[in-house]
């Protein structure tokens, strides 16, 4: 059997038929994948979303030496924060 090649068996599992995919296809536990039907018992298995990308930003500091912080005081209140706060001073 070729390296990537598996082989397994199907189980009943509640009211579906399942199948185990080997630690070896290196599938991350979680991912949410797409069964797509392409012939009877032909189909392939892919990720619905790519796996999300993250980068290094630790290299960005220093980058806008001219930018400077909003202050606070700018900036409304939330709709939602105010509404806590007078719901927390009538109870």
């Amino acid at each position: 059997m070729p390296d990537d090649e598996y082989k397994g068996t199907t189980f009943k599992s509640g009211n579906s038929v399942a199948l185990r995919l080997p630690k070896g296809m290196g599938i991350p536990e979680g991912t949410e994948v797409r069964m797509v039907k392409e012939a009877p018992m032909s189909f392939r298995v892919e990720p619905v979303d790519a796996p999300r990308r993250t980068i290094d930003i630790s290299g960005f500091a220093g980058k806008a030496p001219g930018a400077r912080l909003i202050p606070h005081g700018d900036f409304d209140e939330r709709p939602s924060t105010i509404a806590k706060r007078l719901a927390a001073r009538d109870a």
